[in-house]
């Protein structure tokens, strides 16, 4: 039985639960747990539509009685306390919530502004330098970049300046020039800077979190979409001077045959190009838009028509032809919004941050909360003394500083003593990087904190939230205690189950006989009387593994319970069916060791899917008669009778 359940469990349940009850009758009492009518109602209601015909009201409380003993019983077993439960629970509780706590005019907002940029395509230029995993690095890094800019501002040649330092190995050559991109291309600082800049002016440092760049305003155009083509490519990088002329000869040739017969690019594509990549895909590359390839590769692919091939053209990996199939025009902006939501999902990119704050703002405004900014200047000043070093960290556990409250939604405080499980093991002298974290940290405890608040909110106010919560939660301890009950409990006892098939045989009798033994299939004649001499040498406890060890790759041996009709080579066997071949192509020849014919099951082992179905099933009935004198139950009749269906 597979676990095919979702559902969120613990503490939140049983802390607002009785908030919930009060605003709706009680249908029934469960172990002393009160049952409202709205989830009552909600589940009767499902279980109706999952029906042919409408099960009787009658009928459906008995069943959903067991349901709830059931659920009793895992909670008396102490699941619900288990770690293991409490993550799966907090997991889809976090899951369920997610639509609640999307905020789409923000993600529409964001969304049309990069919908906006990516109708234009804007020629980017830049200085940068590599960031480094060390904080006192980069902050040179920085530096050094803004005395670049002053001097650039001061009248410097910006494109000078990038030959002589940028680190952009793809463009500093070229005094910084990237060439023309589009939106959705590069880190989103490093786009809405290139966008932003006006033309010829100079940005303000960005740290697009690779680097740390300068941006020269570019010229703009109309986007041109994207390009649907293939190529075939004959390398000529690190080639001396007649490897390249061969390359450049190679080329034409390719080319004078693919400008008579057009339909041989592909071919021609996967015997000759030494792209790879694209070659067994017959020259097709990926979808590209403006700024994605090299020039002139670029400018070429973008000036072809439709459906027609390009001259021999050089690039700084070699020489290539390009075969465009079409111009893809650029995303309406639905069409582009599923990728732009998984963009904006990634950690990685700053729109998520974003998200998160405005996430944040939204939450703190409707459980009017906010931080303390007293007790986040303290930290911040011992921060700026030296970082986060041993010094701070030992400051900060003691009781001055852990209890300062760091902001208080409702009437639950949360204090700095549960910020330190974060910052206790990230260790940074460097004031600036640190500051940057505990604010970071400091926000996602607050959010994460709002996050648990709205949830509580949900389960209290919102009728679909709490019912499928409340759903998932049983149906999980449901599962969890069936197994322990009935199912692994039933499975495992091998005595149980041999005793039960010798008391209920009648009950596995079959209509056709059935072949059992050892089924071989070997390559040939002569290793098959290998095999039959050797079986004849060993126990049946050690058959199966010595032969497929001693003849591994000569022959197969499976050990079989089948009916007569269903296997050819058996039936050809034991049951004077017509020759045939063996069902494995390497094989030649085919035969049993210990081939009988039986009538009815030996032992429960024969029949076993079925006797530990029953067997499980006499667990299952057993267990239900304890949980009915078990657990006390009260019906509301009343209640009950003005349920509706829906």
């Amino acid at each position: 039985m597979e676990k095919n359940i979702k559902v969120i469990t613990g503490a939140v349940f049983m802390l607002f639960g009785a908030a919930v009850l009060a605003k709706s009758p009680v249908v029934m009492t469960v172990n002393g747990v009160d049952v409202p009518k709205s989830e009552f109602e909600y589940l009767y209601n499902k279980n109706s539509q999952q029906q042919l015909t409408q099960q009787p009201l009658e009928e459906y409380v008995e069943m959903f009685k067991l349901y709830k003993f059931k659920v009793a019983d895992a909670k008396a077993e102490g699941i619900d306390t288990t770690a293991a439960f409490k993550k799966e629970i907090a997991q889809y509780k976090n899951d369920l919530a997610l639509p609640y706590l999307t905020d789409t005019t923000f993600n529409h907002k964001l969304l049309k502004e990069a919908y906006e940029r990516s109708k234009e395509e804007v020629e980017a230029k830049h200085i940068m330098f590599f960031k480094t995993p060390d904080a006192s690095e980069n902050k040179k890094l920085r530096n050094r970049i803004d005395s670049l800019r002053n001097v650039i501002l001061n009248g410097e040649d910006f494109e000078k300046l990038a030959k002589e330092y940028s680190q952009d190995q793809g463009s500093n050559f070229k005094g910084g020039n990237i060439g023309y991109i589009t939106a959705q291309q590069y880190p989103y600082e490093f786009e809405l800077a290139v966008y932003t800049t006006p033309t010829n002016e100079i940005s303000e440092i960005i740290d697009s979190g690779i680097g740390y760049h300068l941006i020269k305003g570019g010229d703009r155009r109309e986007a041109r979409g994207k390009v649907k083509a293939a190529h075939i490519l004959k390398l000529t990088q690190n080639a001396n001077e007649g490897e390249q002329a061969e390359a450049k000869n190679l080329i034409d040739s390719i080319y004078n045959v693919v400008i008579k017969n057009p339909e041989l690019f592909e071919d021609l594509a996967r015997k000759n190009s030494d792209d790879q990549g694209s070659a067994i895909q017959g020259g097709m590359l990926p979808d590209f838009s403006s700024g994605q390839m090299v020039e002139p590769f670029d400018s070429i692919a973008f000036a072809l028509n439709p459906n027609t091939i390009s001259k021999p053209f050089k690039t700084q990996f070699g020489w290539h032809i390009i075969k465009k199939y079409a111009a893809i025009p650029i995303a309406g902006m639905e069409e582009m919004k599923p990728a732009f939501l998984n963009r904006i999902s990634n950690p990685q990119d700053k729109r998520y941050e974003l998200v998160k704050r405005n996430q944040t703002a939204k939450l703190a405004a409707r459980h009017k909360s906010k931080l303390n900014t007293k007790t986040v200047a303290a930290i911040e000043n011992l921060v700026n003394k030296n970082g986060i070093d041993s010094i701070f960290i030992s400051t900060v556990e003691t009781p001055e500083y852990s209890k300062l409250v760091l902001f208080n939604i409702g009437k639950k405080a949360t204090r700095v003593s549960e910020l330190l499980p974060r910052i206790v093991n990230n260790t940074n002298t460097d004031p600036e990087s640190s500051l940057q974290f505990i604010d970071n940290q400091i926000q996602d405890l607050y959010n994460t904190k709002l996050i648990l608040a709205e949830e509580d909110r949900l389960y209290n106010e919102v009728d679909d939230y709490r019912n499928l919560l409340n759903e998932y939660i049983d149906g999980s301890l449901l599962y969890e205690i069936s197994v322990r009950k009935v199912w692994d409990k039933a499975a495992q006892d091998t005595e149980g189950l041999e005793k039960y098939f010798e008391e209920h045989k009648d009950n596995y009798k079959w209509s056709v006989p059935h072949a059992k033994g050892y089924l071989v299939q070997a390559i040939n004649d002569s290793v098959a009387d290998l095999i039959k001499k050797r079986a004849s040498e060993i126990g049946a406890d050690t058959l199966v593994n010595t032969i497929r060890r001693e003849f591994k790759g000569q022959a197969s041996l499976d050990k079989i319970l089948v009916e007569k009709g269903t296997n050819a080579m058996v039936d050809n066997i034991l049951f004077d069916g017509p020759e045939t071949k063996p069902s494995k192509a390497m094989y030649t020849t085919y035969f049993m060791i210990k081939p009988r014919v039986i009538y009815v099951p030996e032992n429960y082992k024969d029949v076993k899917g079925l006797v530990t179905n029953d067997y499980q099933n006499e667990f299952q009935a057993q267990w239900e008669e304890e949980l009915k004198k078990k657990y006390p139950v009260t019906v509301n009749k009343k209640v009950l009778k003005s349920i509706s269906l829906h």
